[in-house]
């Protein structure tokens, strides 16, 4: 699984709403300042999260953005979907609309159960987690495992 430049800047950007509390709409070059976002780029994800409900805008010299609802009840995965789809795709389709010949057939039940687990990672950490350093025990586990810090 790759996760796009769009997604991480995207969850960046909701931390950091997340960390600005109830002090008001956080500006959109503040967020990119303190993110190191370009802000043309943050521009554009900002404008797909409003549309995709997890942020509201205020115009207006004391405007901004802030999260439309409580950061615990945002998963990361509603994050990356609203700015970039589906958690998994192969070659741009969804699993079950897949299908495979021959020797390949196991193949489908292969990138399910890899759909599945990025589902159940992403859909059960929620900004609230990210935010306070206290990921989920099971999602903790799997950095602790040999090999999750090296690259094959």
């Amino acid at each position: 699984m790759r996760i796009s430049a769009r997604a991480d800047y995207a969850v960046r950007a909701a931390l950091q709403l997340v960390a600005s509390g109830d002090d008001g709409p956080v500006k959109a070059e503040a967020i990119a300042d303190a993110q190191d976002i370009p802000h043309k780029f943050l521009e554009g994800i900002l404008s797909d999260m409003r549309r995709g409900g997890l942020v509201v805008s205020q115009r207006g010299g004391n405007g901004g953005y802030r999260l439309a609802k409580p950061a615990a009840a945002i998963s990361i995965a509603d994050v990356i979907r609203v700015v970039d789809g589906p958690l998994v795709s192969v070659r741009g389709v969804r699993p079950p609309e897949l299908s495979y010949r021959g020797p390949a057939q196991s193949l489908l039940p292969l990138w399910i159960a890899l759909r599945s687990n990025v589902r159940e990672i992403l859909d059960g950490v929620t900004l609230a987690d990210v935010a306070a350093a206290e990921l989920p025990a099971d999602v903790a586990a799997l950095t602790d495992t040999p090999g999750a810090w090296t690259n094959p």
